[in-house]
């Protein structure tokens, strides 16, 4: 069992919850990972409420699409390092989507072992419909945002996402 360290630095950490249990207390409301793991859901399903109900596809399927749209030509393991998914979710995703040929799986011009995936036309029609969506669906969400708060906002998520990239 593993328990979180206690810092003087650390304010998600305090042990007046538990106290009388000696264990420490995790304040998820103000703990990151917790706290952008429970945004991310909310703003997926929200945004899954658009796409799934007329197209029947998943959060998982539609962000093969997106990436697919976006950086046609990768192979799964390619798609899944780029959404940092799942390997399997991907590969499940992909299946379902090659099933229902929204997607193309090809060989790749060099290496014939490695098969690379690029969007159908049907897939493609689909694309074309989401995206406006979903550039809607993302003003519509940043809404309470100033320009400025906006701008710092993408700053920010850009410095914290360097030093986690492979």
């Amino acid at each position: 069992m593993t328990h979180a360290a206690a810092s003087p630095a650390a304010p998600n950490a305090s042990d007046d919850a538990h106290a009388g249990h000696g264990h420490l207390s995790l304040d998820l409301e103000q703990f990151l990972p917790y706290r952008l793991s429970v945004l991310t859901n909310r703003i997926s399903r929200g945004l899954a409420d658009i796409y799934s109900e007329r197209f029947g596809i998943s959060v998982t399927e539609w962000r093969v699409i997106a990436v697919l749209g976006r950086y046609p030509g990768l192979s799964a393991n390619g798609v899944a390092e780029r959404t940092a998914m799942d390997k399997v979710a991907v590969s499940r995703a992909v299946a379902r989507l090659l099933e229902r040929a929204l997607i193309e799986r090809e060989m790749h011009d060099s290496d014939r072992r490695r098969s690379v995936l690029e969007l159908s036309e049907a897939g493609h029609a689909v694309y074309d419909v989401i995206v406006p969506l979903a550039l809607e669906y993302q003003r519509s969400v940043l809404a309470p945002l100033d320009e400025a708060e906006r701008a710092a906002f993408a700053a920010m998520m850009t410095k914290l996402e360097a030093p986690l990239k492979d």
